[in-house]
């Protein structure tokens, strides 16, 4: 973490909202590398800035995978580094690592019970699912995930014969995808409705490139994707990673990060789209942190949670700031 960038958060400090209203974050990273490095001890700034976190899951995101070996088990290092993160986490007294979703390539489908179970051996307990990142777009100026993929993954008979050993072993999917793909997501759902799928990020709403500047559209193309998708009782969607730069908002950029006000009135019919879709009891808030620290701190983020899961019962508001997460990940705490 680098002074600037703290300089910069720190110009935004609000008060914690219900600071004792407990919360679990299903989606974080750390990494060894990114060039900076993400660790236990910069994750627990973040955790510990105010808010009453009771657990985490960490999202594959390539890091220490292994140099050698077969390339369809290399990223068997990720899973056993986190592990051995999590061990470190739990003797720190951090807020707890719950739960593990790793990578492989589905479309290795020669050697994907090999990769499965060593990935179930790795995680220690904590193992509980695959990304496999779909994210792609013809511009140019839309970068790819960090998996490379090609065009309509989703569709492709390899890939699908290899997502069909997910639900046997009990694990779940992890969706990374952008917008304008989002019915490929739908007919994959439709074709597995054994296999639960967690979908990243509200579904990856574009803001660069040729959606720039054509925000309403891009809305409306998304609410009616997300509107297909949700009929799919098997599909849970996870609600933040919209304040990267693909998203469009500029934060990244601004003299000052935003206030949760700020957030709630530029992303809020996101949120409350997805969650009158899904309903609360498949929709969970993620920081998708660090790499959200780009652009907000986590205790501005969460805030801007909370205030929008104020609407809602007390149960909805249970779910949507940590009990859906519990039960989809299947989470010990």
């Amino acid at each position: 973490m680098t002074g600037s960038k703290e300089d910069w958060l720190n110009q935004v400090r609000e008060d914690v909202v219900d600071p004792d209203t407990p919360i679990i974050d299903p989606h974080i990273h750390m990494w060894a590398s990114h060039p900076a490095s993400y660790l236990p001890a910069d994750l627990i700034q973040d955790t510990r800035s105010g808010h009453t976190v009771l657990g985490l899951v960490f999202v594959e995101c390539g890091t220490a995978h292994l140099a050698t070996g077969p390339a369809s088990l290399r990223s068997l290092g990720e899973t056993r580094f986190v592990a051995a993160l999590a061990q470190e986490m739990r003797e720190r007294r951090d807020p707890p690592l719950l739960g593990i979703i790793g990578a492989a390539d589905l479309r290795e489908t020669s050697d994907i019970d090999l990769a499965l179970e060593s990935h179930l051996a790795a995680g220690e307990g904590l193992f509980r699912g695959i990304r496999h990142s779909a994210a792609y777009d013809p511009s140019p100026a839309v970068r790819r995930s960090h998996h490379n993929p090609p065009p309509h993954l989703y569709m492709d008979e390899a890939f699908r014969k290899g997502f069909a050993r997910l639900a046997p072993f009990g694990l779940t999917f992890e969706a990374w995808l952008y917008h304008p793909q989002l019915p490929e997501l739908t007919d994959l759902a439709a074709a597995f409705p054994e296999t639960t799928i967690i979908l990243n990020h509200l579904g990856g709403p574009l803001g660069v490139g040729p959606y720039a500047g054509a925000r309403d559209n891009v809305f409306r193309s998304w609410r009616q994707s997300m509107k297909d998708l949700a009929r799919h009782p098997n599909v849970v969607v996870k609600l933040g990673g919209v304040s990267m730069q693909i998203n469009g908002f500029g934060w990244h950029e601004a003299s000052r990060p935003p206030t949760s006000s700020e957030i709630i009135k530029t992303q809020g019919d996101y949120y409350r789209t997805a969650i009158d879709l899904f309903g609360p009891e498949r929709s969970m808030f993620e920081s998708n942190f660090p790499v959200e620290r780009n652009a907000v701190s986590y205790r501005t983020l969460w805030n801007a949670f909370k205030r929008l899961a104020d609407p809602f019962t007390p149960d909805e508001r249970c779910a949507l700031l940590g009990g859906t997460a519990q039960r989809i990940y299947r989470l010990q705490i």
